[in-house]
Formats: C-alpha cells, structure tokens, sequence
C-alpha cells in the first residue's frame, strides 16, 4: 500500500514539477509536506533537508561565488578573451570555453554566465560578429565546466550527500575531475568546430540594433501641449497621462530645454514638447480627452535610440532579470519600478516574444529582458542589485578591485582544505564566507542576498522525497522493474540508459530532482546486479547537469535566451547532437576509468 501511495504521490510531484503549477521551489516542499501528512517520513525526515550537509555546502558556495563576483576577480581574464580570441568563430568559442569553464568549477554557474554576458556582448560589438554565435556556447561552457570538480554546481554536492545517506561516503573535491575533463573537452570540441554551422546569425552588434530589435519607431513619439489644454498648470502626476492612458514619459521638452526623470513633479506648460512611448491607440485617447497633439512620428533612420528619446545625460540598455530576483511574479506598476529605479521600461524581451503595450500589468518572469530608459546614474544603482543585471561591462568604482587577490586567496584556501582532506568541504566553504565578510569582501546583508533561496528550499523539499521513496519501498520496487527487463543487457548499456532516463528527467524536472529519484533507483540496481554503484551515480549525476535541449532545461540557458535574440529550436538544434554524443560517450570514460 506504501508503495501504491508512494508512486502516486511522485507521479502527481512530476506533473507539477513539469506542468510549472507552482514554482519548483513550493513544488518541493508542498512534496515533503504531503509526505510528512501521509506517514512516508517522519516529521523530522521532512525538514531535514533544512540541515543536510549538502544544502549548508551549496548556501556556502552561493556566498563565496558572490565574494569572486562582488571583488572582480573575474573580470581580470576579460582582456584574455580579446588577446586571444582572435577573428574566426571556432577560435572564439574555443578561447571563451577554455576561460570560463575551468572559472565554473569553483564559482556557481549562473554568476559566471552573469558577469561573462556583457564581457561577451562587448566583445561582439568589437569583432563586428553576432552575440547570438557565442551566447549558446558561453552556457554550455560553464555547464560542462561545472562538472569538473564537486562544488562546481548544486547537484554535485546533492549527489555527494546522497552517497554518504546511502552508504557509500561523500565524493572528495575532485571526485569528478577525470569524468569532467574528458566530457569538458569533448563538449568544447564540438562547441567550437561543429556548432558554428548550426548556432544562427540572428542578432548582428552593429549599432542600429535595439530599435531594430524592438520596433521603437512605432512606440516613441512626439507630443506637444497646445494652448487651451486641460493639462496645462499641472504636474505629469496630476494630469494621469501615464496611469490613465499607459503612457510613459521619457522627457519633457521646455523651451529647449531636455527634463528628464524623474519627471512626477514637472509642472506642464503650454508649448511643452512630451517624448512619450506608448501604442498608437493610447496617443490618440490622450489627444482626445486631455487635448494633447502628436506631433510628427519621428524618424529613427540611421540614429540610435539614445540620440533619439535621450540628452546627454541619459541611456538606454537592457537589463536582464535574474533567477534570485524579487521581481519576479510582480508587475512593473506594482514595483513601482519607475520611482524605485528612476528609469523607465520601453519593451520587454520574452524569448522570442516581444511585449510593447500594457508593460505596466505583465507579470516578470526570470530570463525577461527589459530595455530600460533613464538617467546614466541610475544604471549604477541598476548595476549594483542583485536582482537585475545591465547587459553592459560593470562600472569599476561599483566592484571592490582591492579585495580581489583576498577573495582569490580565500577561495583557494576552501579548495586546498577540501582537496587534502584536512577539513570537509562543509567545514571549509563556511570559514570561507566568514573570512569573506571578516575581510571585507562582502558586508554582512551582502550575505543573504547572495544565496539563491530557491535552490536552497528546492534541496531542502527534495531530500525527504529521496527518503521517502527508501521508507516506502518504491525504490526497491522500481529497481526490481528496471533489472527484471534491463538485467540480459552489458553493464555498458544499462549504464547508458540510466543516462538517457536521467538525461530527458532533467528536462522536465529540475537537474536536482532528477538526481534525488534516480541515483537511489541506479544503485539498487547496480547492488541487484553486482555492478559497480559508484559508476551508476556518476552516469546519473552527469546527465542531470548536461542537459541542452531547451531554453529553460537550465537556467544558464534561460538567461542567453532573451539577449542572443534565439528561438526555441536552436537550443535543441544545438544540443541534441551534443546531448548525444555525451550520452554515449560519458558512460564509456566512466566504464573505463572506474569499471563496472
């Protein structure tokens, strides 16, 4: 009957995990809630995923990356990618692999692929080629670089810990080196000498492109206040236009002279010459009932968008929201985002869909790009959240540059502990985020903002399924299936098919939810078959992170989406060979190097 209740209770967990009906990270724990009702596990094997080792480890490491970052150690390889890139494609994504993805792992990948996004963007509009040829294969780089030693990436250290909780001890620092290495430098490989003839030409650097991208000419116009109008004698507040009519405006022209925001208190004037961006039905709502005129369409042929709509004291760019971000789920108005950034949204990127009406009442999503207008001061401020990231190089003065070689040394330190057994890697990492606020590389609040809560309660709802699944059976049960019409294969093929199940799960579900049903599933059928179970948990583990059909398989891949400008497809017409090729390949380093 366990079993029974067992096996519903994780079909129902992965039509949600896959359905999106909530955030995975509620997906998990409303899980280990069900679990902890239903008698699976007890009350303390449903929280403790809260103290598991493996989810302290991973909160480490969130700081630590965050100390790298915040310090800019990453950003002294930069100059490498333009002294070495060279002018051909293949060399260039060959360069750009071989730099960040040693860099993932021991830094989070979604922090490398944050700061290496506008180095890249940069780097395009320099060499004249297309962000869209390097986007895919930067994302790609640091997932396969994350697999190079145990705390490149969360699920890693998830799989250490299910070892230990299954008997067979926690992976040392470079556990994975020998694996990693061999599929880092397969997937570069093809990255670099197969991928460009698949990867599109779809976004050229070539300075026209953000009206281009975004269709501004049909969205920022000129408007005038006539003598007579209602609006005169009021402040832009007071006369609603941009409540009422979802209008924003940019600027306020007064006798020559360019107001830009904030702009709520501006008296208007008679002869007031309004930049605004809005539809062509809103414009005309506004002539109509508070008696502004529009005036000619402007032109936008040959000139960008910054000499059109902005002074010289304003800019326009794109901001990515990133995974940790609390805008997510809420709307701009709700934000209140032209107040809290004193800038203003003109379009949002989703992917391939892009959104110029009503921006005020869309509920942001991770991976939304966001073409942003305002004074260049408040970039700065853009640039120091960790909730947003500008798609340009970060300034200097916003980056601790004289903590760099502490950051370096500290993260050192947490690695030469770990790799000589002289500490744990748990005991290690946590000195380190003490030393990193003790030294000044991050400041105390710095901390909390710099771990990804999601993952931390994704881990902490996933780990009571894993044991719940042992309580009930169901991993006995389902290893039990798996050998009864599996068991006549080699060990070579059945390792290559927990591959491929592993693989294709991860894609629906998360790599970590992946890793927590199948790693226990593998070993009991390892054990059944007197196969090595080290093996099957690296095979697992493995394909849990190199995943590269979709866009939202991974976040590294959501985060490209918008600003290389991709479709859906290309991320599967580029991984999919990719994917199998790794398929094959990865099991047969494993048999060769561990055995079965």
């Amino acid at each position: 009957m366990k079993i029974i209740l067992m096996l519903a209770i994780l079909g129902l967990a992965l039509i949600s995990f896959a359905a999106e009906w909530l955030p995975v990270d509620i997906t998990a724990l409303v899980v280990a809630i069900v679990l902890m009702l239903c008698g699976l596990v007890s009350p303390e094997e449903g929280i403790s995923g809260f103290g598991n080792s493996a989810t302290i480890t991973v909160m480490a490491m969130f700081v630590l990356s965050a100390g790298v970052t915040r310090t800019g150690v990453v950003q002294i390889v930069r100059d490498g990618l333009l002294k070495w890139g060279g002018k051909q494609i293949s060399r260039q994504i060959l360069v750009m692999g071989g730099i960040v993805g040693p860099i993932t792992a021991f830094i989070n990948n979604t922090a490398v692929v944050a700061i290496f996004l506008p180095i890249v963007e940069s780097w395009c509009k320099q060499r004249q080629i297309s962000v869209s040829k390097l986007l895919i294969p930067l994302s790609y780089s640091t997932v396969l670089g994350g697999m190079l030693t145990l705390i490149g990436t969360s699920t890693n250290i998830l799989a250490s810990g299910l070892s230990k909780q299954l008997g067979y001890g926690e992976f040392s620092l470079f556990e994975f080196t020998p694996v990693g290495i061999a599929t880092f430098a397969i997937g570069l490989m093809y990255l670099s000498f197969v991928a460009p003839y698949l990867l599109p030409d779809r976004k050229p650097l070539d300075g026209d492109s953000i009206e281009d991208d975004y269709g501004l000419e049909d969205y920022i116009s000129e408007m005038v206040i006539p003598p007579g109008s209602i609006a005169i004698g009021k402040t832009l507040r007071e006369s609603e236009i941009q409540r009422k009519f979802d209008l924003s405006v940019l600027e306020i022209i007064h006798d020559g002279i360019h107001f830009s925001q904030p702009l709520a208190d501006k008296t208007l004037s008679a002869g007031d010459v309004l930049i605004v961006r809005g539809s062509r039905d809103n414009l005309l709502n506004v002539r109509d009932e508070r008696g502004i005129e529009i005036l000619a369409d402007m032109k936008f042929n040959k000139k960008t968008v910054e000499d059109e709509i902005s002074s010289g004291e304003e800019k326009v760019a794109e901001v990515l929201i990133l995974s940790n971000s609390r805008l997510i789920g809420t709307t701009l108005k709700d934000l209140r985002f032209r107040q809290r950034y004193n800038a203003t949204v003109l379009a949002i990127r989703r992917g391939q869909e892009l959104i110029r009406d009503r921006l005020g009442k869309i509920p942001l999503r991770f991976g939304d790009l966001l073409l942003v207008q305002g004074p260049k001061d408040s970039f700065i401020g853009l640039q120091t959240t960790r909730e947003l990231l500008v798609l340009e190089e970060r300034e200097v003065e916003t980056l601790r540059q004289d903590k760099a070689k502490i950051a370096l040394a500290i993260v050192l330190g947490v690695v030469v502990l770990a790799a000589f057994n002289i500490q744990p890697i748990l005991v290690s990492s946590l000195l380190g985020v003490v030393l990193m606020v003790i030294t000044g590389c991050l400041k105390p609040g710095e901390i909390y903002g710099a771990v990804r809560w999601d993952i931390i309660f994704l881990l902490a709802g996933l780990i009571p399924l894993g044991i719940a699944m042992d309580n009930s059976g169901a991993t006995e049960w389902l290893a039990e299936k798996l050998v009864s019409v599996g068991g006549h294969l080699s060990g070579y093929w059945i390792l290559t098919f927990f591959y491929l199940a592993t693989n294709l799960l991860t894609e629906v579900l998360s790599n970590n939810a992946s890793v927590v049903l199948m790693i226990p599933v593998a070993v009991e059928v390892a054990e059944s078959l007197g196969l090595n179970p080290l093996a099957f948990m690296f095979a697992v583990t493995f394909a849990a992170s190199n995943s590269y059909l979709t866009p939202i398989g991974y976040q590294t891949n959501t985060m490209v989406y918008g600003p290389g400008g991709y479709k859906f497809l290309d991320f599967t017409r580029v991984g999919a060979i990719l994917n199998l090729v790794l398929t094959f390949f990865t099991p047969w380093v494993i048999v060769q190097l561990y055995g079965l």
